[in-house]
């Protein structure tokens, strides 16, 4: 299930698309974007060649979101989650000033330091 508001916008798209990939349809594709082949969804290629003919840049914006997972996940789990190696998810982290190295430190004493604070309580 999508969040809104795009799962409104998918299903307007769905309901309202055109062109030559189609034809005879009747609405019945599983793709949301259905290539020149029935049955096919539309090509990477000729989906960005679309998204460029409107001002947008997939590579840019693919890159802009695979570094923000960089900075908000270890690598091992980013590796893990994309099919990614180690060493590439690694890079990705440390031009995105994403550091994981010290996690597990940062945790340990953050449980240290809510452990002090709840004997004071006790």
């Amino acid at each position: 299930m999508l969040p809104e508001p795009l799962a409104t916008l998918t299903r307007d798209l769905i309901a309202t698309r055109r062109g030559h990939a189609v034809l005879g349809d009747r609405g019945v594709s599983r793709w949301l974007f259905p290539g020149g082949q029935p049955g096919r969804p539309v090509s990477a290629d000729r989906l960005g060649e679309r998204l460029r003919l409107i001002g947008l840049r997939p590579a840019q914006a693919r890159s802009a979101a695979l570094f923000q997972l960089a900075t908000e996940l270890p690598a091992a789990v980013l590796a893990r989650m994309l099919g990614i190696h180690i060493k590439v998810a690694v890079a990705w982290q440390q031009v995105s000033a994403g550091d994981w190295a010290n996690y597990a430190a940062d945790v340990s004493r953050r449980n240290s330091a809510s452990d002090d604070v709840f004997r004071q309580f006790q």
